[in-house]
């Protein structure tokens, strides 16, 4: 069973029945808003999106019941040619995203920053959850956009989270203002951010098929598509008093480090890993057939690192079903 794309209805009440059944909904404003002119906009209309006809909506799960991937998990499978949703389970389930989180992060500071600003990491760059990935940023610490992102979506590091939200946002919780009307805009009604890296807040969880949109909405930015393939990445960045410091990082992602093994027949270009205690292992994909036809897979809240890997391999086995 598949889902297609279904018709944006014209009548009012009529798109609302079908927004509580799908929660594909968005908001629109006004072309050109600056940072600051979208955050004082109170009065933003709701709307359904006009690119809802080019996705799937899904209400339901779909696909095999014979599929081995463990029953408790968020998964989705997207195919962004044919507009097909190839499987579903849980999909419109909030969860907690952990460092999926950072795809939305990402997302906003391509479409309000430019690669080539300075960051200037203040006192809110620190992170003193036991445990976070960071690269030890310090107040004064600086680094173009650019080599930001490049930290945030290989590497993780929630400490570079901060350092973009202050520093685009203006103040992390402007920035996370942010993160959540553009998430409604792109129809992730079903989600709500507390913080720019995804470490756990009660109130901080997305659907797998919000997280879906909003990877479909970063990868409109070459530059993110392009991050997200990459495998390691090295560089050097200021320090307060203008000394150089390196860096030199790893994918997270075990398709590109060769710790996991795709299905014959697809190929992984790249994502998003994130795990936390709460949230569980989650891993968002882009993968593509042989013919070069692209996919989204999600899979959120599985149980460990060998048993998230096993479950996105058997999900992409769905591509060439």
């Amino acid at each position: 069973m598949k889902c297609t794309n279904k018709a944006i209805g014209v009548i009012a009440s009529l798109i609302f029945i079908i927004s509580n059944l799908t929660g594909c909904v968005g908001a629109s404003y006004a072309a050109g808003y600056s940072v600051n002119s979208f955050l004082s906009d109170d009065k933003y209309s709701t709307y359904y999106p006009t690119y809802a006809s080019e996705l799937c909506v899904v209400n339901t799960d779909i696909g095999n019941s014979d599929s081995s991937i463990t029953d408790t998990v968020s998964a989705g499978l997207f195919d962004l040619t044919r507009r097909e949703t190839l499987f579903a389970q849980n999909v419109n389930e909030r969860v907690m995203p952990a460092s999926l989180t950072k795809v939305m992060t990402a997302y906003v500071a391509l479409k309000y920053g430019s690669l080539d600003q300075v960051l200037v990491a203040g006192k809110d760059v620190y992170v003193t959850e036991s445990g976070a990935q960071k690269i030890n940023l310090k107040e004064g610490d600086r680094l173009t956009l650019d080599q930001a992102l490049r930290i945030l979506l290989i590497y993780s590091a929630n400490d570079v989270a901060n350092l973009i939200a202050s520093n685009i946002g203006g103040s992390i919780e402007e920035f996370v203002n942010i993160m959540n009307k553009e998430a409604y805009a792109i129809g992730a009604t079903n989600s709500h951010f507390e913080n720019p890296h995804g470490l756990t807040s009660d109130e901080h969880y997305v659907t797998a098929y919000d997280m879906y949109l909003i990877f479909n909405a970063a990868m409109q930015y070459d530059t993110f598509s392009e991050i997200i393939n990459m495998n390691n990445y090295t560089t050097s960045y200021l320090d307060a008093s203008g000394a150089s410091k390196d860096v030199e990082i790893s994918s997270t992602n075990g398709f590109l480090t060769g710790n996991a093994t795709s299905p014959s027949g697809v190929t992984v270009i790249g994502g998003k890993t994130g795990t936390t205690q709460a949230a569980g292992h989650c891993l968002i994909l882009l993968a593509r057939d042989t013919a070069g036809n692209p996919y989204i897979s999600v899979i959120m809240r599985d149980t460990d690192t060998g048993t998230l890997y096993n479950d996105m391999a058997q999900l992409l086995k769905e591509i060439v079903n």
